[in-house]
């Protein structure tokens, strides 16, 4: 059985992910702007656009800081280029995470499921 390599695009969404990570972190100096984590980075397959997935500590801060990140994407996207070697920076598009609020979500659901059937075999 042959292994499927590990695509370029998913090493470079990782390198990505790491950078802005860190760039996001140390080098954008927005005091309206909370604790922000880059969840994910989803690179196109040509290497031309990543989807940069942020989750913000606070939801009511979600949309401020999307719109902080959308500003500072031209300064965000010079920084990276400087730091990683790569032919053409993707361009950046950034929106908000929502996979840990959906796990929540299950999480509960599936709780109430359980009181509920719980409440019937008494």
């Amino acid at each position: 059985m042959k292994m499927l390599p590990y695509k370029r695009s998913r090493r470079v969404a990782d390198l990505l992910k790491e950078e802005l990570s860190d760039i996001i972190l140390r080098r954008l100096k927005d005091p309206r702007m909370g604790f922000v984590t880059v969840m994910d980075v989803a690179v196109t397959d040509d290497l031309k656009l990543a989807r940069v997935y942020v989750s913000s500590l606070k939801p009511e801060e979600r949309e401020q800081t999307l719109e902080i990140l959308k500003s500072a994407k031209s300064f965000i996207r010079q920084e990276l280029g400087r730091r990683v070697k790569m032919k053409v920076t993707p361009d950046l598009e950034f929106h908000t995470d929502t996979t840990v609020e959906y796990g929540s979500r299950i999480d509960r659901l599936l709780k109430e499921i359980k009181g509920d059937q719980g409440g019937m075999n008494e």
